[in-house]
């Protein structure tokens, strides 16, 4: 079914009546959330069940469904490719929004790790070649044409506004974001068992058992000669599992991709797109700031690195000095979540101050920002909470539950600062912005001066103030704007406090995202809990707190830009 673009563009106000091809335009995105969601609740089913022993679902048939639907969306990926292509007239539109070479610089990285991870996953499963189904080595064969087919459809269309084949495309790229969340969730399963193993390897719980690197599950039993004995095998093992929260924040930074392209099928831009674009800047990284900031930023990066490897050597050590690395941890992140707590509230007084125009303009790649930082710090939120119960409630009251409870507050505290500051921001001009949709109604933010020495007389202006645009060759009745002068207090502290956050943010990824888990290593709230619950929590919200981390970061360096 063909369907045309309406005629006005999206950005204007609507009209009191929706036309028919609004109405069906609405409908073409339903029936491919439909699409979505629908296989999304499939593969979930199977990762899910594929998990446990007690389930008559093997990691093969997941194996089986994600080769597949990766399959297809790669088929998909050829035909819209080859079809704009052949089609000039395709895509009249590019969204200036979407797709900054930063978020494509962190897909081009985390797939090119994905790749890595996807030859450690073929040279484990090919040390059993003959006691494994072909699909286990099919999957990271298959995986790694559709990494590498995905980052060049996105790299070279992340901006398109497609304008043929509209509900087909809508399909396609919901059916592609399905696939992507389906990888994402086997690679979360599979990561929160392993960690669930190695945190409770002395324990009981014998009920769980790795979806892709069990490989008995393939015939049903446990099979003697299917073992994972050779030091080559081992390697493989375990560089696979270190590598796979870059799979993961590549499968999420791909989503978030495609749901803009979504977002805009169909969609009509001016001319000249309203807004700031995303465009860096040419100076240097550190040249407008106060250095302060990256500093602090490098040095807590430096220390956290040295506390998260000491954390891993003692907990995984003797168990006397697990209460030592839980102290040391605890420690050093109130004292970093402190610090980020104060700079985030210092951005967001300095934005008091601050006279740029606000932002109002349709942007999706924005809404989306703001959607993801707001709904993954949900994820951190219900672990914090959990944890606050757990101490104020438990017993025995002692330094690692005092520890653990100002753990928890500033992580609450924490987020909801930084998200207030990043979603400030993100609605902000650029520097030297003012807005131009009303006049301006006072007399020294921004007016047409006849005489530009007349200014000294006005009582509330300053004496020298500096005008944009003005030139002594230029006409009389030329518009001067007072803007910040470049380098200005104000941007370079923007700049130094994004950057200070930005490397926090980091190193508070890494530390939970390569096996930090003191969840578990701390039994307060397992004591209080029972591990079977404390678990499901942990393991359901904790990826979403990794996964607000590395968009944080994503976040700040547009911050930083733009500031």
């Amino acid at each position: 079914m063909s369907e045309e673009p309406a005629t006005g563009p999206e950005e204007s106000p609507p009209a009191p009546r929706a036309g028919p091809r609004e109405v069906w335009k609405k409908g073409g995105r339903l029936l491919s959330v439909l699409l979505a969601v629908n296989v999304l609740l499939l593969a979930c089913t199977l990762i899910s069940g594929g998990a446990f022993n007690k389930v008559a679902v093997y990691d093969t048939d997941v194996f089986a469904l994600l080769t597949t639907m990766m399959l297809l969306a790669m088929l998909w990926i050829l035909f819209y490719v080859f079809r704009t292509v052949r089609c000039p007239d395709a895509v009249p539109y590019r969204d200036a929004h979407a797709g900054p070479i930063w978020l494509r610089g962190g897909l081009v990285l985390f797939g090119i790790c994905t790749l890595i991870m996807d030859v450690f996953k073929t040279g484990y499963y090919s040390s059993f070649f003959e006691c494994q189904s072909a699909i286990k080595i099919l999957h990271p064969l298959i995986q790694a044409v559709f990494v590498i087919i995905q980052t060049y459809f996105l790299w070279v269309s992340a901006k398109d506004c497609i304008h043929i084949h509209l509900d087909l495309t809508r399909c396609g790229l919901m059916f592609t974001l399905a696939t992507n969340l389906a990888i994402w969730m086997a690679a979360v399963v599979d990561e929160s068992v392993h960690q669930a193993h190695s945190s409770t390897s002395s324990a009981s719980n014998t009920s769980h058992t790795h979806l892709a690197s069990d490989p008995e599950r393939a015939d049903g039993h446990v099979g003697g000669d299917c073992s994972c004995d050779t030091a080559v095998c081992q390697i493989f093992q375990q560089g696979y599992f270190y590598l796979y929260p870059f799979n993961i924040e590549y499968s999420l930074f791909a989503s978030t991709m495609l749901y803009v392209m979504w977002k805009n099928v169909g969609r009509l831009l001016a001319s000249s797109t309203h807004g700031h674009s995303h465009t860096p800047s040419r100076l240097g990284l550190f040249r407008e700031t106060f250095i302060a900031g990256p500093v602090l930023g490098l040095m807590l990066f430096i220390v956290g690195l040295a506390v998260f490897i000491i954390y891993e050597v003692q907990v995984s050590g003797e168990e006397g000095r697990t209460q030592q690395a839980l102290v040391m941890y605890y420690s050093f992140n109130i004292v970093c979540l402190g610090l980020m707590t104060l700079v985030s509230l210092s951005g967001s007084i300095i934005y008091r101050f601050d006279r740029r125009a606000m932002d109002h303009h349709k942007n999706p790649t924005r809404t989306l920002d703001v959607a993801l930082l707001m709904g993954a710090a949900l994820g951190q939120y219900a672990i914090s909470y959990y944890s606050i119960v757990a101490v104020v409630a438990g017993s025995p009251r002692d330094l690692l539950g005092a520890l653990n409870l100002a753990y928890a507050l500033l992580m609450i505290a924490q987020h909801i600062f930084q998200n207030v500051f990043i979603i400030e921001s993100l609605h902000r001009g650029p520097p030297g912005a003012d807005s131009h949709d009303t006049p301006p109604k006072e007399p020294c933010h921004g007016l047409t001066f006849a005489n530009l020495d007349a200014l000294h007389t006005l009582p509330s202006c300053p004496p020298t103030p500096r005008l944009a645009g003005s030139s002594p060759a230029g006409p009389p009745e030329a518009v001067a704007i007072i803007s910040a002068p470049k380098g200005h207090w104000r941007s370079r502290c923007l700049k130094d406090i994004s950057l200070f956050l930005l490397l926090c943010n980091i190193i508070l990824w890494i530390m939970p995202a390569f096996g930090a888990r003191p969840h578990f290593s701390n039994t307060v709230e397992v004591d209080f809990y029972g591990y079977s619950l404390w678990a499901a929590i942990v393991n359901i919200c904790l990826p979403f707190g990794i996964f607000y981390r590395m968009h944080a970061v994503s976040s700040l360096l547009e911050v930083y830009v733009l500031s």
